[in-house]
């Protein structure tokens, strides 16, 4: 029996998510939006099916706007929300989202309650938190997808300043899904060689900066709207190696109780990824100025939580 996809929020992260999906024929898909959207949701998702002879996968992929429908779903992945317009920060999005992730929190408590939930909705690290205390799950059953965006960038910008591939680029960033995020430049490599030793400062700061102000920059390009591809590709990294058990180390927003010295809040830490979901968070040793750096981004991801007076 195939495994089961669903999708909330039916945008241009969610239909990007279900063509994705689809062609790493993960399962069998269901998109899910609000009655307002049914039929263009219904749309995307025929307009799916009618690529897989070309596309060569086979999956079953609907649109609906009734939770009943994602009932027995494995994985879901919650894009649900107001995207940020140029000007807007994430925590400019707080009250209307809190109110949308509550609602998808419940309708997945209701109907798919053993699925392994990724979060996507920002200001990301308070709302991984909400639907997790509003669906009551256990920590290892959520997670948020902000560090392994977060990484992505980072890399990416690194090898587009170093003229190298970015699939030598091994890296990892901390912290909250903002500005006050903390890539590890020190515990970077490019091809095993690190980055410190062929990299001056000038450059490694300029990529930081950039990976700290990715989204922005890319809100502020699109004028409207925030970005996709990205975004919904580090979704499916999650959620393919908790289906497929492929033990990936991945930065996400994870429950820390202890971690980094961080209690009750998810945070960008790397974790392993099973069948279990997040079954361990990693610990890595950080220097002073880096542990200073990961409290600055305690601080800002708390004072965000503390506004949704869960």
């Amino acid at each position: 029996m195939r495994k089961k996809i669903a999708l909330i929020g039916g945008g241009q992260i969610g239909q990007i998510l279900a063509m994705l999906a689809a062609q790493q024929e993960m399962g069998d898909i269901v998109i899910l939006d609000i009655p307002d959207y049914l039929d263009p949701i219904k749309g995307k998702a025929l307009d799916l099916m009618e690529m897989a002879p070309h596309g060569n996968y086979d999956a079953n992929i609907t649109g609906t706007s009734d939770y009943k429908d994602i009932a027995g779903a494995d994985v879901v992945i919650v894009t649900a929300g107001k995207p940020r317009q140029a000007g807007m920060t994430r925590e400019d999005l707080l009250a209307t989202n809190i109110d949308i992730i509550t609602k998808v929190a419940e309708g997945v408590k209701a109907n798919a309650p053993k699925a392994f939930c990724i979060v996507l909705t920002n200001p990301l690290d308070a709302m991984v938190y909400m639907f997790y205390k509003v669906s009551g799950f256990p920590k290892n059953q959520v997670a948020g997808m902000a560090g392994t965006l977060d990484t992505a960038r980072f890399r990416a910008f690194l090898a587009m300043e170093l003229g190298v591939s970015v699939t030598d680029i091994a890296g990892t960033v901390l912290g909250g899904h903002g500005p006050t995020m903390v890539p590890l430049p020190r515990l970077t490599t490019v091809g095993g060689v690190p980055l410190t030793d062929i990299a001056d400062q000038a450059l490694i700061d300029r990529v930081v900066e950039r990976t700290r102000e990715a989204g922005t920059e890319i809100v502020k390009l699109f004028g409207k709207g925030s970005a996709f591809f990205s975004p919904a590709w580090s979704a499916i990294v999650m959620a393919e190696s908790y289906l497929k058990d492929k033990k990936r180390v991945l930065p996400c927003a994870a429950l820390c109780e202890g971690e980094y010295g961080i209690n009750g809040l998810f945070i960008g830490v790397p974790a392993l990824f099973t069948a279990k979901g997040v079954e361990k968070i990693y610990e890595i040793t950080l220097t002073d100025e880096e542990k200073a750096q990961l409290a600055a981004t305690v601080v800002a991801v708390q004072k965000t939580v503390d506004e949704c007076n869960v």
